[in-house]
């Protein structure tokens, strides 16, 4: 199945996936690619047939409602001021989830950041040569304060403003598959989209569902777990600055873009992992705690009820250090 690109970079791994899928028939695998990564289904269910029409279906109708690759989007179509797009309701219920943390998080997360996103060469059109004079002139049509739903119509204070969903997309994407699963009765299932993903129940060893995290290095072809975590029934997003960036001048520009700033957001935590009910929430938390830091992540965590975090972060000596909030420990198990 062949979907336009949404570009997601996932830093989690699902571990002994394939292994815990082959030999009982009732456990169905599915992956491939999507929205310019991968992704990979496991759930229980019966024998014959399996639901890969029903997941097809989920991926593409997504795709065509917000993908910013596929110009015929509607998403495309609205940022580009098509009076005849009409909002969805799989998007209208991401740009509601997306202010909602934008107002939580006082425009740390905002959707509306995708004319910065692209100049620094992060989202879906060629990167510009970036100038301070740029920087303030794009500023002045992004904030998610600046657009409104009203009906079905997108209200935009600019017409220059865009939206860009996808630091939360493959979050939901895994939600609305997880919710089908529950509609059906499934009870054991893993949703993975892009690394961001949503599980319930247990693989097929009748075991908690095992996950790592990255450690945090460049070179992705030496991938290395820094931390399992055994899940049951959770949502886990991961964001991270050392895989998604670009060098230029010796200068590292990270592809999570500051709103507020409008310059690629600095600081010394590498990672931030978020568990949640729902993966769409991990998914945008973890982009807020990756824009306002380390020291402001451990605060922020504790105003947002259900979350629990573990961040990976360099100590003033660049040592890797973690630090995670009291609930993940119970996902630990050595």
């Amino acid at each position: 199945m062949h979907l336009r690109k949404f570009l997601f970079t996932g830093l989690l791994t699902i571990l002994a996936l394939l292994s815990a899928c082959k030999a009982d028939r009732t456990y169905h695998f599915q992956e491939g690619p999507v929205y310019g990564s991968s992704y990979h289904i496991t759930y229980e269910y019966k024998t014959s047939p399996t639901l890969e029409k029903e997941i097809n279906q989920i991926l593409e109708r997504i795709n065509i409602s917000m993908s910013t690759y596929d110009p015929g989007s509607t998403l495309s179509r609205l940022n580009r001021n098509d009076t005849s797009a009409r909002i969805d309701s799989d998007l209208k219920h991401v740009m509601e989830v997306g202010w909602q943390v934008s107002r939580e998080s006082d425009g740390a997360f905002d959707m509306t950041v995708a004319p910065l996103v692209n100049a620094w060469g992060f989202g879906f059109t060629a990167r510009a040569k970036v100038t301070p004079a740029m920087v303030d002139s794009l500023l002045q049509f992004t904030g998610y304060e600046k657009v409104k739903i009203e009906g079905d119509r997108l209200i935009k204070e600019d017409p220059r403003i865009m939206i860009d969903p996808n630091a939360i997309t493959p979050g939901y994407v895994a939600d609305v598959i997880s919710e089908m699963f529950i509609s059906l009765g499934i009870k054991n299932y893993l949703v993975e989209i892009g690394g961001e993903l949503r599980c319930k129940g247990k693989n097929k060893e009748g075991n908690a569902w095992r996950v790592g995290v990255d450690r945090p290095q460049e070179d992705m072809a030496d991938r290395q777990i820094q931390q399992v975590f055994h899940l049951e029934h959770i949502s886990v997003a991961t964001s991270g600055n050392y895989r998604k960036f670009y060098e230029e001048n010796g200068v590292k520009y990270s592809h999570t873009i500051d709103p507020k700033t409008g310059y690629p957001a600095r600081s010394n935590l590498l990672s931030a992992t978020v568990f949640a009910d729902k993966c769409i929430y991990a998914d945008a938390y973890a982009t807020v705690l990756m824009v306002i830091g380390f020291e402001k992540a451990k605060e922020f965590y504790t105003r947002i009820p259900g979350i629990q975090v573990y961040l990976i972060y360099s100590d003033q000596s660049g040592s890797v250090k973690t630090w995670q909030s009291p609930g993940v420990q119970s996902m630990i198990r050595n």
